[in-house]
């Protein structure tokens, strides 16, 4: 649906039915998804790797979207953009979710075509909110122009070595695993070759002195060392 990136939607609503075909829809637009039916672990995975555009449902146990919206806003360390899905169509019940840091509504039932849309709009006012420049410690990432330095020299990048450091940068202090990095090189399936390896070894190849870097965390995965 857009040229870039896939977009990374969270998507929280307890209504599994309902959940299904907003993922379905999603994962059609061939974005990556990742879902959530009960607050406390939606506002977890919001916090823990902040998706492009966060679904919101309004009803949800455990904690409800507008307090997962006022705890994003006050914990998560980026801007995230949210759609809240509610079935409430009054002015108070909007004021409400606003005031609570919603950036737009779409009541129930919608099109999906519309979600969509909403999607693509809300991620791009996203970005617009969003440093291209992004730090961790002595590394600097620049996401519009690719280039990346340690210590003030530049490092140039194979393009998927750039995108697996970018991902790392982006998660932590957060480990990924194996398959959020395939994720993060591949939208669909992987190759059948362990290509996963190979980037891996570019790109710590390329970085130099600085390979360091790159942490294997045993039975886990990989993630940026770069101190507290």
């Amino acid at each position: 649906m857009n040229a870039g990136p896939p977009l990374r939607i969270l998507v929280v609503e307890d209504h599994a039915p309902l959940r299904a075909q907003i993922v379905a829809l999603l994962a059609g637009a061939v974005w990556r998804v990742e879902e959530a039916s009960d607050g406390r672990l939606g506002l977890q995975l919001a916090l823990q790797q902040p998706p492009d555009v966060l679904v919101l449902d309004l009803g949800l146990p455990g904690l409800d979207g507008l307090q997962i919206c006022q705890r994003l806003r006050e914990q998560a360390d980026r801007y995230v953009p949210v759609l809240m899905l509610t079935a409430r169509d009054s002015l108070d019940d909007k004021r409400l979710g606003f005031g609570a840091g919603a950036d737009d509504y779409l009541l129930k039932p919608f099109a999906g075509e519309e979600l969509l849309w909403r999607c693509l709009a809300l991620s791009r006012r996203g970005e617009l909110g969003r440093s291209p420049l992004l730090q961790r410690g002595p590394l600097q990432i620049d996401r519009r122009s690719g280039e990346v330095c340690y210590e003030g020299q530049v490092l140039p990048l194979p393009r998927q070595a750039y995108r697996l450091l970018l991902a790392l940068a982006e998660a932590w202090p957060r480990t990924l695993s194996r398959s959020e990095l395939q994720l993060a090189l591949w939208i669909d399936e992987p190759p059948e070759s362990d290509a996963l390896r190979s980037h891996l070894y570019t790109l710590r190849q390329g970085l130099g002195s600085a390979h360091s870097l790159i942490k294997t965390v045993h039975s886990v995965g990989l993630r940026l060392d770069v101190g507290p």
